[in-house]
């Protein structure tokens, strides 16, 4: 029997209504019900009462003395109340509008009760209550609590949970090979399941618990490396062929050495432009590490392949900033580059897109105006796209698809901890920029308190007279009457009073993009000193003179974006600043500004970032990539992931991998997979 496709009516107790309630939760089949585990425990192990700590649930079993006395407030409401011996401690138990217990309790019986204590006035205000015989069935007990809706309860659906374990339990299947439960020492997987929803103890609870998380994040990985060879198998490219030599030529023209780092990730994407599979690869560098130079090399073999390139990125003003840096970039070799922006008037739309039908441009830069319907490229071989995130998929295969057999290369500045890179980007290959170029010197950075903000517009001012500019960011744009949060137009009107004759800008969203780039020109130029902005310069802005971050009310931004902001200073040769300015009301708010003081490492913010906030909350609430798990934690198993993902890649590249009979459920599993048919994953 497959329980994949046994409805859940075939449970005993589970008629139409409740199959209706149950399929609220997702719950369908009977496989569905063995596998909707349990979110939490109810502990009812025994405390002494010594250790029993105030205003927290405990477990306390003894003996009733004396009469129990009930006091009714109006028809339905009662207090009934009864004294307890444990441990040699007289204690007070409290039930509420439970008046029906008043019969059972009777002096010198044995008691389990569960509830709130009152150290003060050792009390319990008990929610659970055993007399009896029934005392030592619950002594000790893990008991699940799951997560129920509409007429569904808890009691109910354990109960249900275990009938169907009775009748169905012989039916489980065990998914993972032999050699993996040997190796790591798993209970099979019916025994893991059924003392994941009820345990003995914690011990027993604990092994079940890593068995089905490391079988999910297993099977999770098999799926997507599997899913990987088959597109690769049925989407071929094309093997690049190159002038090593002229390339090498090139690099050596660079104004600057390569890292180490650098020239490992140059030369993993030119194996794979040399490779017959289609490249799909994400490039990942802290800000200023120095993945545009890459993007140049790459961006250069394509063109000695005879294809031509194209760079999108999620605004006009990078677009103009990429353009101008790969210029400089690839100023000492022959290679027309052109901008294609929605921004531009008809007639130059006209002369770019007839360049680029013809051929004549070799790298195209622009924005989602590179994939519109009338932009036909002559041979497009690279796509590369900086700030991948920015951009939905769609979007993204859609430009990819103006070439035949184009590579992809996704670039991000938003460093991902390798747990969340591994399932988030699992179908696409990994280069780390993990290293910074020499004699780039790190950002400082203070957290200050508002009342010092008069000395921090000083600070502003003194770098401007110096000759250097500065950022000011601010979380609103125009005053609130709901926010205390500092805004950008208060913010510029006094600091542009303060600091006269000093220029000061200010950049907002609700200003048209006519605007924004008139602003952000006169900034870049030099002809403003203080920029005073919303998070619109987040990403990939490049004002080399500016030395000088403020960040106000900081503790309402993420580490992420903190991190962001701070990398738009500290990209010339003179030592920047970056100020918090925050009086953090939470822990979370105090905890993000400690990390920011302490680091500049973007890779370990992220790592603190993810603690913070969670994997679901990390990428955004919609942002698709990271799987909701049943068993498994990104954050707590992080290590169970990367054991899993390498014992997939070793399955799977296994030469016996068709034909071995110890994996037949894996190949049954991804065949299943393939077939989109419902089953337990």
């Amino acid at each position: 029997m497959e329980l994949e496709y046994t409805p859940v009516t075939a449970v005993p107790g589970v008629g139409e209504k409740r199959a209706e309630d149950l399929d609220k939760l997702g719950i369908r089949t009977v496989a569905d019900l063995l596998g909707y585990f349990p979110y939490r425990y109810e502990d009812f192990r025994v405390v002494d009462v010594s250790e029993a700590v105030h205003d927290e649930k405990v477990t306390l079993k003894g003996t009733l003395y004396g009469s129990p006395s009930v006091r009714w407030y109006g028809k339905k409401k009662s207090r009934l109340a009864a004294r307890m011996e444990t441990g040699g401690v007289h204690v007070n138990v409290v039930w509420f509008n439970q008046a029906f217990l008043k019969k059972r309790l009777k002096s010198g019986e044995t008691i389990l009760v569960s509830g709130r204590w009152d150290a003060h006035r050792l009390q319990l205000t008990a929610d659970r209550t055993w007399i009896g015989s029934g005392v030592n069935k619950h002594v000790g007990r893990l008991e699940p609590v799951y997560s129920v809706t509409g007429s569904i309860q808890v009691s109910w659906l354990r109960k249900t949970i275990h009938r169907a374990f009775v009748e169905f339990g012989r039916e489980i299947r065990e998914v993972l090979p032999a050699e993996l439960l040997s190796a790591y020492k798993l209970p099979d997987r019916a025994k893991a399941m059924f003392f994941l929803h009820f345990p003995k103890g914690r011990e027993e609870g604990k092994r079940a618990r890593r068995r089905m998380a490391y079988e999910e994040l297993f099977l999770y990985e098999l799926k997507l490396l599997w899913h990987r060879r088959q597109a690769k198998k049925a989407d071929r490219g094309m093997a690049r062929r190159f002038d090593r030599e002229k390339l090498e030529a090139f690099i050596r023209k660079l104004p600057f050495p390569l890292t180490d780092a650098q020239r490992r990730v140059t030369e993993e994407i030119l194996a794979d432009l040399e490779d017959e599979s289609r490249m799909n690869r994400l490039l990942q560098g802290d800000v200023g590490s120095g993945k545009t130079v890459v993007a140049a090399i790459v961006l250069y073999a394509n063109r000695l392949s005879g294809h031509q390139g194209a760079l999108m990125v999620p605004t006009e003003i990078l677009a103009e900033q990429h353009l101008r840096s790969l210029r400089d970039l690839l100023a000492p070799v022959d290679m027309n580059m052109v901008l294609l922006t929605g921004g531009m008037t008809a007639k130059e739309k006209r002369e770019v897109l007839s360049q680029i039908q013809m051929g004549l441009a070799d790298v195209v830069v622009g924005t989602h105006a590179l994939f519109q319907e009338d932009v036909v490229y002559r041979k497009l071989g690279l796509v590369v796209t900086d700030e991948q995130h920015r951009f939905g998929v769609r979007q993204r295969s859609t430009l990819r698809e103006k070439g035949e057999k184009a590579d992809v290369l996704h670039m991000t500045a938003t460093p991902i901890p390798r747990t969340l890179a591994i399932t988030a980007y699992g179908d696409m290959d990994v280069s780390v920029i993990d290293e910074m170029p020499a004699g780039r010197q790190p950002v400082e950075t203070h957290w200050v308190k508002r009342e010092v903000w008069p000395r921090v517009v000083e600070f502003i001012g003194k770098a401007c007279r110096n000759g250097r500019q500065a950022y000011v960011i601010c979380p609103l744009i125009e005053e609130s009457e709901k926010s205390d949060l500092q805004n950008a137009e208060s913010v510029f009107a006094e600091i542009a009073e303060t600091l006269a004759p000093i220029r000061v800008g200010l950049l907002h969203g609700r200003m048209t993009s006519a605007e924004k780039d008139g602003v952000m020109r006169s900034y870049t130029e030099g002809e403003i000193q203080v920029l005073v902005s919303t998070t619109v310069v987040e990403v990939g802005v490049n004002v080399p003179n500016a030395t000088v971050m403020v960040i106000y009310d900081a503790d309402r931004f993420g580490l992420a974006q903190l991190h962001q902001l701070r990398g738009r200073v500290g990209r010339g040769g003179g030592q920047s600043t970056c100020i918090l300015v925050a009086d953090p009301r939470s822990e979370t708010g105090i905890e993000r500004m400690r990390v920011m003081t302490e680091t500049t490492d973007g890779f370990e913010i992220a790592r603190r970032d993810l603690e913070l906030r969670g994997p679901g909350d990390f990428f955004g609430v919609k942002q698709s990539g990271i799987p909701e798990f049943k068993v498994a934690d990104l954050i707590e198993d992080f290590k169970i992931l990367e054991v899993a993902r390498a014992d997939a890649a070793r399955i799977l590249g296994d030469p016996e991998w068709e034909t071995n009979p110890e994996y037949e459920g894996l190949r049954a599993y991804l065949d299943s997979f393939e077939k989109d048919r419902p089953r337990f994953d």
